[in-house]
């Protein structure tokens, strides 16, 4: 059976808690399926924002909403062991049960800035690989007993009586190189793109998911491919544009950056060069986000493949993403009034997918 199309809404953890919960209430009242939360890094308080746990704000969320998924998009097993990461899911499980999705990536933002890989023999393809395998040994309620290259872990099995949830949630792995998306192939549930995914990129990703899946002998009809996506919205397209003009120009910003590298497949899937984002870079350290915006062109901004502009526009470009393999829709809503455009979203953009 075909995976059903997943229209979903990820939001960074670098804001107030109160206002994230209002935003995931507005999203699930909005008729959205998923809402994300990806988890900040101290970089953003470079530029106004603090970074929070991804993990507790979910918790919280999942307290707010009765109905839409809530997933982790991402966390980093950089950051806490795989064990830990088990105990946080079973959380997530007891309070929201199968709405619960995990995502799991290696984050290499949070590698630089706590001085995690650089140099290290171990790459954080074995170091993800390992952290799947603890993640699914423990939540499978079993005597669970690991020595690997990176992690180890000793735990005894789950008493039948114990008032737990036994089951293992999907694992979907963050990847933006080769290596990582064919492991979401073939260890994972599927894969998560990092944000300026284009369509062209979403064919690449998808193409490495399924030579990983083809490797381990998987079904690819089970396996999701989402996509975060900048974008905003409004009855106006040039209005609706502004919001994902200021999200590009922060997330650009941040690539040239923090992770020349591993961006260069996803700005060349763009036909985006470092030379012609050298200028959003420069804006946003002299003077912020608003800076940055003014820096990012038309051009630039069309490259970037916004699900940004009128009601139309949202429908047609998201229509664009599903026809290039997307199977859920990872949608950062940025601008002004984010709740009355996701209210906008509910009401002129998520009938027209619903028939």
């Amino acid at each position: 059976m075909a995976i059903p199309f997943n229209l979903g809404v990820l939001q960074l953890s670098m804001e107030p808690v109160h206002e994230t919960v209002a935003m995931a209430r507005a999203c699930e009242d909005a008729g959205f399926d998923a809402f994300w939360i990806a988890e900040a890094y101290p970089w953003w308080r470079k530029h106004g924002f603090e970074s929070r746990s991804s993990t507790a704000i979910l918790a919280v969320i999942a307290h707010q909403t009765r109905r839409i998924q809530l997933g982790w998009g991402i966390i980093s097993p950089y950051t806490r062991h795989p064990v830990q990461i088990a105990m946080e899911a079973r959380v997530m499980q007891d309070l929201v049960g199968d709405r619960f999705l995990l995502g799991l990536g290696a984050s290499k933002i949070f590698m630089k800035e706590i001085g995690e890989g650089e140099g290290e023999k171990i790459g954080p393809a074995t170091v993800m690989r390992e952290s799947i395998d603890v993640i699914r040994g423990v939540l499978g309620g079993e005597a669970f007993q690991y020595a690997g290259k990176v992690f180890q872990a000793s735990v005894p099995a789950l008493k039948p009586d114990a008032h737990t949830p036994r089951a293992v949630p999907p694992v979907y792995v963050a990847g933006t190189g080769p290596v990582l998306q064919r492991m979401s192939g073939s260890v994972g549930d599927g894969l998560l793109t990092a944000s300026i995914t284009t369509p062209a990129f979403v064919r690449y990703s998808k193409k490495n998911m399924l030579e990983g899946a083809a490797r381990a002998g998987k079904d690819p009809a089970n396996l999701i491919v989402g996509c975060v996506i900048v974008g905003s919205i409004g009855r106006d397209s040039r209005q609706g544009k502004e919001g994902a003009r200021e999200q590009a120009a922060m997330y650009l910003a941040n690539k040239v950056q923090n992770i020349k590298g591993s961006a260069d497949v996803l700005l060349e899937s763009a036909g985006l060069t470092f030379e012609e984002l050298k200028p959003i870079a420069e804006a946003m350290e002299k003077g912020g986000r608003k800076a940055a915006a003014q820096a990012v062109t038309d051009e630039i901004l069309r490259k970037v493949c916004p699900i940004a502009g009128s009601p139309e526009e949202c429908i047609a470009r998201i229509e664009e993403y599903r026809e290039a393999g997307c199977t859920h829709i990872m949608l950062e809503i940025w601008g002004d009034d984010r709740t009355g455009q996701a209210k906008l979203f509910g009401d002129a953009v998520l009938p027209h997918f619903r028939k």
